[in-house]
């Protein structure tokens, strides 16, 4: 497989330059986040608006995101592999390549031809490539972050809500001032797709290795008694963090797709607030994960993230029984409340380098299956009970999560890597 957390040197190259190369990465790894997190916003931020051209209800909506879910859940097992085939510079373009011109699609068929069907075969290619876009960029996050010898995955997180922080305004300002969704989709891929080639052209370069040391040839502390690696669908502490991480992924997902509609169809408020409430959302999560990296430094995982997870229940009991500035102050609680779940969990599957490509794919896999279609399926409740009291599901949730992050605790016998600066590698 690929492993991409070591820098090594073949023609005496100085460690300085290995520095540099790391430090364009971590810059270029921030650049995709937050290009990602602009792409995906630009799609969440127009949904009261694609709903209301497509004439779709909850349940209808809800169908309708499941078809991306969909391309996700098909695409996210597959990413961890082309990742180690191809590289994560190139599955990341790919992906974001793959879903601007989806978007573009979507576009077209909701705002122009409106069409349901055709809008749900375009958003699954949408999220069929966003899934590829995310994993291998993550794969490329924890890298960087085992080279530079410090926790940054949170920061990685935090450029992610910046992106969609941006859109959802530009989204707000679009809507009042009722910009199409043609345009608006269109002008999002032109601005996106040449960015995210440019920013995978500074990633690591591919580093072939095995599950085995370099140097003695014995097995990582993956394998099993036969000497067979072992699977990461198979280890519990992996499939732990990869509930959690889920939950976390449920959490937020429902507030991207979700408070907007709330806030329209159960608190009366017009599109522009509506969409300002995810902003509101999305501003204190990234807050959050600016924060975040001195909190879970200072105080560890497990304690933060009990604090936490509190914090977004009670956030998102807000926005269901409060009145609308309540709901906006809730709002705030959950998004800071949330910031942290998802990097947390990614950097707790990359705490052996030596196994954090397949473990982070495989945390992601089972993350974003709740974060695709947890709120399709929030959709179809909210369809029959309301989609404020739908958003109650969202509490009983992380109190799960809750107890299981013990999970998040870094093993004793495993230390962030340093970068590994080797004598017959040469630096691409």
């Amino acid at each position: 497989m690929t492993e991409r957390a070591a820098v090594q040197d073949r023609n005496g190259t100085t460690e300085e330059a290995v520095n540099r190369r790391l430090e364009a990465a971590k810059v270029a790894t921030s650049v995709s986040f937050l290009l990602a997190g602009w792409g995906f916003a630009t799609f969440a931020g127009r949904i009261p608006a694609i709903r209301d051209s497509l004439g779709l209800d909850p349940a209808g909506l809800g169908l309708l995101l499941l078809a991306g879910a969909a391309g996700s859940i098909i695409g996210l097992p597959l990413a961890g592999k082309m990742s180690d085939r191809f590289g994560t510079a190139t599955v990341v373009f790919a992906g974001a390549l793959l879903s601007q011109l989806g978007l573009i699609a979507v576009g077209f068929t909701a705002g122009v031809v409106q069409s349901t069907v055709l809008t749900g075969v375009a958003l699954f290619f949408v999220m069929f490539g966003v899934g590829q876009w995310d994993v291998a960029m993550n794969i490329e996050g924890a890298a960087v972050e085992h080279g530079l010898g410090r926790t940054i995955m949170p920061r990685y997180h935090a450029a992610f809500s910046l992106g969609t922080v941006a859109c959802a305004l530009a989204a707000a300002g679009a809507a009042a001032l009722g910009v199409s969704i043609v345009w608006h989709f269109l002008g999002t891929a032109v601005i996106v797709a040449p960015l995210a080639w440019w920013a995978t052209r500074q990633f690591l370069p591919v580093v072939a290795t095995t599950e085995t040391s370099a140097e003695s040839g014995t097995p990582s502390e993956a394998a099993n008694d036969s000497g067979r690696v072992r699977s990461p669908w198979t280890e519990p502490r992996t499939l732990m963090i990869g509930l959690v991480t889920l939950i976390a992924a449920f959490t937020e997902g429902a507030a991207n797709d979700w408070i907007p509609v709330a806030l329209i169809d159960g608190h009366h408020l017009p599109e522009w607030a509506g969409v300002m409430g995810l902003a509101t959302f999305l501003g204190f999560m990234t807050m959050g994960r600016l924060a975040g990296t001195h909190l879970l430094d200072r105080y560890g995982r497990v304690p933060v993230l009990r604090v936490m997870l509190a914090m977004a229940g009670a956030g998102s009991l807000m926005v269901v029984f409060g009145n609308w500035w309540m709901a906006f102050i809730g709002a705030a609680v959950w998004g800071l409340g949330i910031s942290l779940g998802f990097p947390t969990g990614i950097s707790a599957a990359a705490d052996d380098p030596r196994r954090a490509a397949v473990r982070v794919a495989t945390v992601s896999t089972i993350a974003y299956f709740a974060f695709l279609v947890g709120p399709p399926a929030l959709g179809l409740l909210g369809n029959q009970v309301g989609v404020l009291k739908a958003l109650s599901v969202v509490s009983l949730l992380l109190v799960i999560g809750f107890f299981a992050l013990p999970a998040f605790a870094k093993p004793s016998e495993v230390s962030v890597a340093p970068v590994v600066v080797e004598e017959d590698s040469a630096l691409a």
